[in-house]
């Protein structure tokens, strides 16, 4: 047994070594011999020392999934039981062979066999077959340590199984295992028949739904995975309906799509299945307790230890009693199967918060990246070291193929992502230690992707300074050219553009865009392929507005039309992660690098003609 300490993922915390209690487990389990042999008059030394085995039983299966080896860890259980079988025989049956009864490691043995077939199965994926192996493992190690005779028979066996079934620390999985040791251990205290055993079938109801537990969580995950699916599919259909028109392939799309809403009733309804299997048979389990007081009650009645008034008093409790039980097994089974759900929420509110500062301490504007990698979840490196300077007063511009990084860089200079390794700072200020809200008021971005509300153009445009007079929102709008159009709709600037502007073209919609920049008016504009969806001429015009937006500010632009950047101040070329190099336009055509090649096949596209 490993002495490393066993963590609780519970709210609350505590370390608990495996030496403290295999120590306390010795202790107590001595206590039950001392009454066995010196001292039998002390019958609280029992029940004390029955203690010990629901102890040795978890110790048990956290060794099973902690050891390296299960083959050592099995066969060092067997040395132990065939040793420690001898003096046991010698106490009990006053000979060195007694067949009759055997020691307590021996029902271990037993359990971890059978955890090791069921996580085998386990681990196939298969979960009716993993059902179906659990039940048959239970019944056999039941039937084992009653035939093999071996301390606890039949009963300690299960015990393993209870924590093997409710392994984890969290208050639902201890509530079961007390539930359940409870209803075990009536029968390892040696048969004391207390007043409160008139409520175990109450406790198995309860036990049957809470060992369910971690069945009902597979069965929702799966349920609730193939519903995304199919709500992605039938997204995905309604955004892309014309192409798949266009392409003759809605027919084909549509019979996928069916494909997973059949897979959606076929999980709904094998997951109803699934609860009601526990559901229904934790309430037949409920209602035998009726039953049970009823045989008992009669015997009683007829042995003369009982009178009738007191008979059918419990008779009525009894009937009241069951009902609202019955309710509460419904709902503990509501409960468990809500928690699919809870842990898709807590996805989102445990991810982790930016954090900072909101006083800004920046001395100017310039944009600096120090040795600055980067890497999305996945862990795929998209910045591996990324060095560049972006002064106030100058255009950068950033150009590079395609996965080179550049809409990359322009997020992390805002703080969308913190970075890896390295350092970025605006103005001195390292960008990292600013809170995320208080650092974007110092950027105005215009997106490649334009999100627009279903809204009037001058509230879409106001979104850039929500404190802006129409006055001043038509005038940012006019910078960018949108009077162009917005003039000429029935409504005019209170026209209803749609659902993400749907009733506008893709110029118009990313003219509108850059309007909220222009409104904004920060220090710092980002600018990822603003002017893609425009025309040359409505792109001079934007470039001539831009020209004059820029006085004083720090400006990153990132283009793949050399056009565009011909005249930045600065260009960086991004290439696999990193600065393939850097400098002036005129310096970079002359170096003859990668952006010298890259001007030389767009300047051969231009002259493209059909044959």
């Amino acid at each position: 047994m490993s002495t490393k300490p066993i963590h609780s993922t519970a709210v609350t915390r505590f370390d608990l070594s495996a030496a403290a209690l295999h120590i306390l487990a010795m202790v107590l389990m001595l206590m039950d011999h001392l009454w066995a042999t010196l001292l039998p008059a002390q019958e609280w030394l029992t029940c004390a020392g029955r203690v010990a085995f629901p102890i040795f039983a978890f110790m048990a299966v956290e060794g099973y999934f902690h050891t390296h080896s299960f083959k050592k860890y099995a066969q060092r259980m067997l040395v132990f039981a065939l040793l420690s079988e001898i003096p046991f025989d010698l106490m009990y049956g006053g000979t060195w062979f007694y067949p009759v009864h055997q020691n307590v490691i021996w029902t271990l043995l037993i359990g971890l066999l059978g955890i090791r077939a069921m996580e085998t199965v386990r681990e196939k994926g298969k979960m009716w077959l993993y059902l179906l192996t659990c039940a048959a493992v239970t019944v056999l190690g039941f039937a084992l340590g009653t035939l093999g005779m071996v301390d606890y028979y039949g009963m300690g066996v299960l015990t393993v199984f209870v924590f093997y079934f409710l392994r984890g620390r969290e208050w639902w999985k201890l509530l079961g295992q007390i539930a359940a040791l409870y209803w075990i251990n009536v029968s390892l205290i040696g048969g004391q028949i207390f007043p409160i055993e008139l409520f175990g079938l109450e406790f198995d109801a309860f036990a049957i739904v809470g060992f369910s537990a971690k069945i009902q969580e597979n069965l929702n995950q799966k349920a609730m995975d193939v519903k995304m699916a199919c709500a992605d599919g039938i997204q995905e259909c309604i955004e892309t309906v014309r192409d798949l028109k266009a392409n003759n392939a809605e027919q084909a799309y549509l019979k996928g799509l069916e494909k997973k809403i059949r897979a959606v009733e076929h999980r709904s309804i094998l997951n109803e299945f699934g609860l009601a299997v526990f559901v229904v048979s934790a309430s037949l389990v409920l209602k035998l307790g009726i039953a049970t007081v009823a045989l008992v009650g009669a015997v009683l009645l007829m042995q003369g230890s009982l009178s009738v008034l007191t008979f059918f008093m419990f008779l009525l409790v009894v009937s009241r009693l069951y009902d609202p039980l019955q309710g509460a097994l419904q709902n503990l089974a509501a409960v468990i199967s809500t928690r699919t759900n809870i842990a898709r929420m807590n996805e989102i509110l445990d991810h982790p918060i930016q954090q900072g500062s909101d006083r800004l301490s920046n001395q100017g504007y310039d944009i600096v990246f120090d040795h600055v990698g980067f890497a999305y979840n996945t862990g795929e490196t998209v910045l591996k070291d990324v060095s560049f300077t972006a002064k106030q007063g100058e255009v950068t511009a950033l150009v590079g193929p395609s996965g080179g990084g550049k809409t990359t860089v322009s997020r992390l200079a805002a703080r969308f992502w913190d970075i890896n390794r390295g350092k970025i700072t605006v103005g001195g200020m390292d960008v990292s230690r600013i809170d995320p809200e208080t650092l974007l008021s110092l950027y105005s971005i215009v997106f490649q992707d334009v999100t627009l509300f279903d809204n009037t153009i001058l509230e879409n445009i106001r979104i850039g300074n929500k404190d802006a007079t129409d006055e001043q929102v038509i005038a940012a709008a006019k910078l960018a050219n949108v009077d162009e159009f917005a003039e000429k709709l029935p409504d005019g600037w209170h026209t209803n553009i749609g659902e993400n502007g749907c009733e506008l073209s893709g110029g118009e919609r990313q003219r509108i865009s850059i309007a909220r920049a222009f409104l904004k008016n920060a220090p710092i504009i980002l600018l990822d392929e603003a002017t893609a969806s425009l025309d040359v001429e409505n792109e001079t015009l934007i470039q001539t507005a831009l020209s004059r937006l820029i006085a004083d500010k720090t400006v990153l632009v990132i283009a793949h039309r050399m056009r565009t950047v011909a005249g930045a101040d600065k260009i960086v070329v991004l290439s696999d992660g990193t600065v393939a190099e850097e400098g002036s336009p005129k310096d970079l055509e002359e170096k003859n690098g990668v952006y010298a090649h890259m001007v030389k096949l767009q300047t051969e596209s231009q002259n493209w003609k059909l044959a």
